[in-house]
């Protein structure tokens, strides 16, 4: 089985952690954050996905290559310019099969991707959308179907008394490959949602409901409680297994270089060195070769590759981008986002939501609050 994925944005919610690092291979608890994606494929029986890419495209390849190490081949397909939703397909008509799953790429799920097909089969669908329930529809675009599932009507953010059902997409598509056919040519700018889905109602369009776990990751907020919600296991993932398996804390290399105390559930990456008297609280991630110093203690936050974060700092619900340097006695807390290489110095209060874009050097006490 085959899969097309979505990825020509750039990113930009997620900055400034997508100002250097390519959307798809964000690390996502000590992985690259498109290989959940992929495992999650994998389980429902797609050995190959296509990558359609946009920004950034070769630092992409450079992280996944061929995606032996995953599991799954991969082929990549680059847009030279935004061609929306439709116009990625059809860039992609040469390498597709005469049945594939088209998804985007910044989805986090455990939907079962096999019901999906087993339905798209039974009905001889062109197309089946996979649909999930939402609490609040209002913020997306519903989706109606008769008694067999066939799609009747999409109703963009319906007002309250227009909601009738809390079914709205969920980015996974079965898609037939004669639908290319209905698709302006290759170059063309289109959304295959708002320009192709509408006009296949009453001609072969589904839709199944799946229940899981489901989740957008294009913000640094959702981007966190997918990190909270793989560490607490809430989403079926293989490091979330292991992660239960080893009770809570998972930690490459033989540790020698932790002293200080570290509270579960949390993953350490290889080379990280935590000074005696620091403290690692629960739902954190470090990547490689982080050293935390004396009497810091650090609690619901991802710092990547390469950080250091001085002594008696505190560090909570923020993500640290790689090679960040953060002084003495800081503290950096309620969703801020450091990007590459920003260097923070002694006695500096960052919070409320602040971004510091890569690069960026902040003196001895220059922010307080």
């Amino acid at each position: 089985m085959q899969a097309l994925i979505l990825a020509g944005g750039e990113g930009t919610r997620l900055r400034p952690l997508t100002s250097t690092i390519p959307k798809l291979v964000v690390p996502l608890v000590g992985r690259p954050q498109i290989s959940y994606m992929l495992e999650w494929l994998r389980r429902h029986g797609v050995d190959e996905a296509i990558l359609s890419c946009g920004f950034m495209a070769d630092g992409v390849r450079e992280v996944l290559g061929d995606g032996s190490m995953l599991g799954v081949r991969l082929h990549y397909v680059e847009e030279q310019h935004p061609l929306g939703t439709g116009g990625a397909l059809k860039l992609a008509e040469g390498l597709l099969a005469e049945r594939f799953v088209m998804l985007n790429g910044d989805l986090l799920t455990d939907l079962d991707l096999t019901a999906q097909l087993g339905q798209h089969e039974r009905t001889g669908a062109r197309i089946t959308l996979g649909l999930i329930g939402v609490e609040d529809p209002s913020a997306y675009g519903l989706v109606r179907r008769d008694e067999h599932g066939a799609v009747t009507e999409f109703v963009e953010k319906p007002s309250s008394d227009e909601i009738d059902s809390n079914l709205v997409s969920a980015g996974v598509y079965v898609i037939e490959r004669e639908v290319l056919d209905t698709l302006p040519p290759a170059g063309t700018k289109v959304s295959i949602e708002r320009e192709v889905f509408p006009e296949l109602v009453g001609d072969g369009l589904y839709g199944h409901e799946s229940t899981g776990y489901w989740l957008d990751l294009g913000t640094p907020e959702r981007y966190m409680q997918a990190t909270f919600d793989i560490l607490d296991g809430d989403v079926d993932t293989e490091v979330g297994r292991r992660l239960q398996a080893a009770g809570g804390t998972l930690q490459a290399g033989d540790g020698g270089g932790i002293e200080g105390n570290v509270h579960p559930p949390a993953v350490i990456g290889a080379g990280c060195r935590v000074a005696g008297g620091a403290t690692i609280g629960g739902r954190t991630v470090l990547g490689d070769d982080v050293t935390i110093e004396a009497g810091s203690h650090i609690v619901d936050s991802v710092l990547l590759d390469g950080c250091r974060v001085g002594a008696g700092s505190r560090v909570s619900a923020a993500i640290i981008g790689p090679g960040v340097t953060i002084g003495d006695h800081c503290r950096i807390d309620h969703g801020v986002v450091l990007g590459a290489n920003v260097k923070v110095g002694a006695g500096n209060t960052l919070t409320g939501g602040m971004r510091i874009f890569p690069g960026v050097e902040l003196p001895d006490g220059a922010v307080t609050f």
